[in-house]
């Protein structure tokens, strides 16, 4: 079960690994008896630039469960075990070279108050409304952090989704609840990451992302144009189908981008080969991973961590 305890193993030469044991019932007690607790930890929080020296970013993913996708591999419920993930979060959080974390307002919550979040990136994920599975899984909302409550919490980014469905007439309500979105948050100096698809559903009406070097050169050139200003849009790009498109794509903007990992299966040496690749181009600056390195198949957090912060 890949949702069962995490192993705090790490690679021969790697640094121990830092784990930590999550106390639910005291986290219960904090939002139960003083709430306010949460907004005083975001307070005093650390801060630090969105990027350090190097000008390279690890992010780390945990937004996917307030969309209903709660499943690694062959485990439809691996990330229902709250305890189970914010040990697997703080176990990444603590490896060298993990600059940050994004997640939902329920999760950064509980890392606010369990004191994980110093000198980190915190990344405020914004629409979650497009539930998957769901007859509207393409409506993606947005039902999570607003611009609003990224400026008063003190995070230092936003991301949202945005799945184009040219059979959709909704992705038009879609595109413009984007747009407006950009907007807020460049008027308050916040970047905020753009995560491109252009989708369709299949015959059965499951929603897929189309990963041709096509696909993912129109999503970029559409998102890259929204809002009043791009001067604080980043993007959040897949890996084409054909890791060797990526050069191509890749010249669609000048806007700073970052890689998403997505669910990468058994083969995550296949993955990290289809990464390294990518991370050399000119606009791409960092990585953000998720179930991947959360839930990696031999069940080594630290291992997985270690090996993507190797390939900036």
């Amino acid at each position: 079960m890949r949702a069962g305890r995490v192993t705090g193993a790490h690679r021969e030469g790697g640094a121990p690994a830092k784990e930590t044991t999550v106390d639910i019932a005291a986290l219960v007690h904090t939002r139960t008896h003083h709430p306010e607790a949460i907004a005083e930890a975001a307070a005093r929080r650390a801060r630090r630039p969105l990027l350090n020296e190097d000008g390279k970013l690890m992010i780390v993913a945990a937004d996917h469960p307030a969309r209903g996708a709660l499943g690694v591999g062959g485990d439809r419920l691996a990330m229902a075990n709250r305890a189970d993930l914010l040990e697997r979060l703080c176990l990444a959080l603590s490896r060298p070279g993990v600059d940050g974390v994004l997640a939902t307002a329920d999760i950064l919550d509980d890392l606010l108050l369990l004191g994980v979040l110093d000198g980190k990136v915190v990344m405020g994920s914004m629409n979650r409304g497009g539930l998957q599975g769901a007859s509207f899984e393409l409506d993606d909302r947005f039902t999570g952090h607003r611009a609003e409550d990224i400026q008063r919490l003190g995070f230092d980014a936003g991301k949202l989704l945005l799945r184009i469905d040219y059979d959709d007439p909704g992705s038009l309500t879609t595109l413009e609840s984007t747009a407006r979105a950009i907007d807020d948050m460049a008027a308050r100096r916040l970047p905020v990451f753009v995560e491109p698809f252009i989708s369709r559903r299949t015959p059965e009406g499951r929603v897929s992302n189309d990963l041709s070097a096509e696909a993912v050169t129109r999503s970029i050139a559409i998102a890259s144009g929204l809002g009043g200003s791009s001067a604080y849009t980043w993007l959040k790009v897949p890996v084409t189908a054909d890791p060797d498109d990526m050069a191509q794509v890749m010249a669609t903007s000048t806007l700073p981008a970052v890689l998403l990992g997505g669910e990468v299966g058994d083969d995550q040496d296949g993955a990290y080969e289809k990464w390294r690749g990518a991370l050399q181009l000119p606009t791409v600056r960092g990585l953000v991973v998720g179930r991947s390195l959360l839930y990696p198949a031999d069940g080594d957090v630290a291992a997985a961590v270690d090996t993507a912060v190797g390939l900036l």
